[in-house]
């Protein structure tokens, strides 16, 4: 690891976690994991976006707070052909790289970072696609964006011009999502040459709102204020990121004013955090789901006959009840009921276990036994997966399957849940990127996503699906779009690749005394508007 990760001693990290009253301009965040590195393009979790691609990088194009519409970011305008297939950046000029010990930028950003950005990942040959060993672009292969671009020409140092094979109806709102943060080329080029290409993920520097300053890990992040901010400055000078994964004790520490913030509170909390005259809370629905993904690769999980019998044996309504606790409802689509498109006609699949077995020995499947991962994390879409493990075990027994519970520090976890010969079944989610549907259904479950690097965790590969995604995404007429993405909710649902299980509600809480907190309908945790009132 580079000396930029251990350079804060973990007495600091105690002093600082410690100090009451805290800093007037520095912001504490309780966040509820370690990121699994600082370079957003290989990782697709919104805990290592929340700490890399929010507070230090910047796309071209954003998302304006609290909403999924599109404005500028490091492009100021662009324009697009009458034929779709052409867009031109023009980009801002004067933004600022940030710096670091062993690195001071000689120039502005400039349309080489674009280009850099983009081909390390598009390209298997650039010298970037694997400066780490194992990496893969999760995010660029599952939405085929290798297959969507056709190329990349710097028209000059502010003007980029992105040619596309087909129309893309999402485009510009996928390239606002933190998997395409531009980084500096001449970073990389410093790095390159010094033999240190790690630091690009440990060490990272951007255009962004706060400055890296340390790690130490799985214990706290620090960042500064970035002075030379193309945007609005941020209102706080530092902000820590102090890695708290049990929400109970994330609670403690909002109560005891060691922290200003949290995410994911438990749900039996809730009711004490809004009787607390210190605290307060931001609600929302959330635009996610959380799910079980089968391995349609192994048997007896590769016949949808068998996973619909296993989506019968499960009790919703219960796990529900137990794991969400009032805030949440049942999914029945694997997009939730506030995303546009969403097929409401669609009936959910009934609670019957005895005909679950029925219809596992009609299948040929006797005396089941199987592996459930449980993610050891909080999430938006999953407040304890453990327990929601526990409540399936339990409702899968009743039709005759036998359960064992699996878990992984969520990094291994994340990572071992793509490998092919997992068995079993996989607990996880999705919060939306970018407010389209595509978002959902292509990243997570189209036949390109099934490949290796995607984020198809059931490897479900199903050609009529994934050509009415396709057809959805070149179309710019919109209801053109919502039929197509119905009719694939219809073959989602009769062919079962997963059990949906919930939708949950977004709690934020947080202190009396922070203002400017915008809640993101994307799950995100962004400070750069956050103040603390006097």
């Amino acid at each position: 690891m580079s000396i930029f990760s251990t350079r804060f001693l973990a007495a600091s990290a105690l002093a600082l976690m410690a100090a009451a009253p805290l800093h007037a301009k520095t912001f504490v965040y309780c966040s509820e994991g370690s990121p699994e590195g600082f370079d957003p393009a290989p990782y697709t979790a919104g805990t290592t976006f929340d700490a890399s691609g929010h507070p230090i990088y910047n796309r071209l194009v954003q998302f304006k707070a609290g909403t999924t519409e599109i404005e500028p970011g490091l492009a100021e305008t662009w324009d697009v052909s009458e034929d779709g297939l052409t867009y031109t950046f023009h980009l801002r000029k004067g933004v600022k790289f940030h710096s670091n010990d062993k690195f001071t930028p000689s120039r502005d950003f400039n349309a080489d970072d674009v280009i850099f950005s983009f081909n390390r990942q598009a390209d298997a040959k650039d010298p970037w696609h694997t400066y780490i060993s194992g990496i893969t672009y999760e995010y660029y292969s599952s939405m085929e964006m290798d297959k969507l671009i056709k190329s990349i020409e710097k028209v000059d140092d502010n003007t980029v011009k992105f040619t596309l094979n087909h129309p893309e109806a999402p485009f510009l709102a996928n390239i606002a999502m933190p998997f395409v943060s531009i980084l500096s080329k001449e970073y990389a080029d410093t790095l390159e040459k010094a033999g240190t290409k790690e630091d690009l993920n440990n060490a990272p520097i951007g255009t962004g709102p706060f400055k890296f300053v340390a790690y130490q890990k799985d214990a706290v992040i620090r960042y500064q204020k970035n002075a030379d901010y193309w945007g609005e400055a941020p209102k706080i000078d530092d902000l820590v990121f102090a890695i708290t994964p049990d929400a109970s004790v994330r609670l403690q520490k909002l109560k005891a004013g060691e922290c200003h913030l949290m995410p994911f509170p438990a749900p039996a909390d809730l009711a004490d955090i809004k009787a607390d005259p210190n605290l307060k809370v931001d609600e929302q629905a959330g635009l996610n789901v959380g799910y079980l993904a089968y391995n349609t690769t192994v048997a007896p999980f590769d016949k949808p006959e068998v996973r619909r019998a296993l989506n019968m044996a499960m009790d919703k309504k219960a796990l529900l009840e137990a794991v969400y606790q009032g805030s949440g409802e049942v999914a029945k689509n694997p997009i939730p009921p506030t995303m546009w498109s969403y097929n409401n006609a669609i009936e959910d699949d009934k609670y019957d276990p005895e005909a679950a077995k029925k219809m596992l020995e009609d299948a040929g499947v006797k005396d089941l036994s199987m592996e459930i991962w449980a993610m050891p994390v909080q999430r938006p879409y999953m407040p304890n997966a453990r327990r929601a493990a526990e409540v399936i075990q339990s409702d899968f027994a009743k039709a005759g399957v036998k359960v064992e519970i699996v878990s992984y520090e969520w990094g291994e976890y994340l990572k071992k849940s793509m490998e092919e010969g997992r068995k079993g079944a996989v607990i996880l989610g999705w919060t939306g990127d970018n407010g389209d549907p595509d978002n959902f259904l292509s990243v997570l479950l189209s036949c390109a996503a099934a490949q290796p690097g995607g984020a198809n965790r059931a490897f479900w590969c199903n050609e009529e699906f994934s050509a009415l995604l396709a057809k959805a995404k070149a179309s710019s007429n919109h209801e053109e779009r919502v039929k197509l993405y119905e009719e694939a909710q219809v073959i989602f649902k009769d062919q079962a690749p997963w059990a949906t299980l919930a939708h949950s509600t977004q709690y934020v809480p947080m202190a009396k005394n922070v203002t400017g907190f915008v809640q993101s309908p994307l799950g995100d945790y962004t400070f750069e508007t956050v103040d603390l009132a006097e």
